[in-house]
């Protein structure tokens, strides 16, 4: 039963993407979903991604672009591993949620702000790198594949995505996780959708052969996956 429930991905609405959410709200979420990204590992894909870029590429400063960036969590991370690197980032996220702006400044986020719609941004916009976590399945498939062709364009040295992955373990725990630990009830709402709204394997290599982005798609544990670009030159 499970295996046809989540054959194919959900369009259930999330409440994190209706803009009539109040900001206290957005943060206290916004707070919630830090902490299980944390317990999770779920910063590690893409540090570990950073690490292999620097190591190929040799370069000794980057600028960064973190796409829905939220709070600023990841942007926060990816400070803390430049600094331990010795590599100098210049970090920007990008959220086109307002509130997103104000509960990433209160956490202290280093680096610049825009809020907007990616797609809005000017066509000669460049960073040598361009992230993304926990971001692509709050998009339609048109759209996704818009978003990968659009990093190709925008990031010189590569892309990396830190995502979900569509199974019924996933979606049993935070079904689970989330009301026994109490979270922010948006989180315990949206948690099980953003699992229905994800990825499996299949799912990323039609979408990355239909935006004609070559990309290394790698499992990650528990329950993600790691769609990149290892690195131009």
């Amino acid at each position: 039963m499970a295996r046809s429930w989540l054959r194919a991905r959900s369009d259930e609405a999330e409440r994190m993407d209706d803009a009539a959410q109040g900001e206290a709200a957005f943060r206290s979420a916004l707070r919630d979903l830090e902490f299980l990204n944390r317990i999770s590992f779920g910063y590690r894909p893409t540090l570990r991604w950073l690490d292999r870029l620097v190591a190929r590429t040799g370069v000794r400063s980057l600028s960064v672009l973190d796409v829905g960036a939220g709070g600023g969590d990841m942007l926060r991370r990816i400070d803390h591993w430049g600094r331990a690197r010795g590599v100098a980032v210049a970090l920007t996220g990008l959220d086109r949620s307002p509130a997103a702006a104000a509960a990433a400044r209160a956490a202290g986020t280093p680096g610049a702000w825009i809020t907007a719609d990616l797609f809005d941004l000017p066509g000669d916009a460049r960073y040598d790198v361009i992230v993304s976590a926990l971001f692509t399945h709050h998009l339609p498939d048109a759209d996704l594949v818009r978003f990968l062709r659009w990093m190709e364009r925008h990031a010189r040295h590569g892309w990396m995505i830190n995502d979900l992955h569509r199974h019924a373990m996933p979606w049993i725990g935070l079904w689970l996780g989330t009301r026994l630990m109490r979270l922010d009830p948006m989180v315990v709402h949206d948690s099980t959708i953003s699992v229905a709204r994800a990825f499996t394997r299949r799912d990323w290599r039609r979408l990355t052969a239909e935006a004609g982005t070559p990309a290394r798609i790698a499992w990650q544990l528990p329950f993600r996956w790691a769609i990149c670009t290892e690195g131009k030159a």
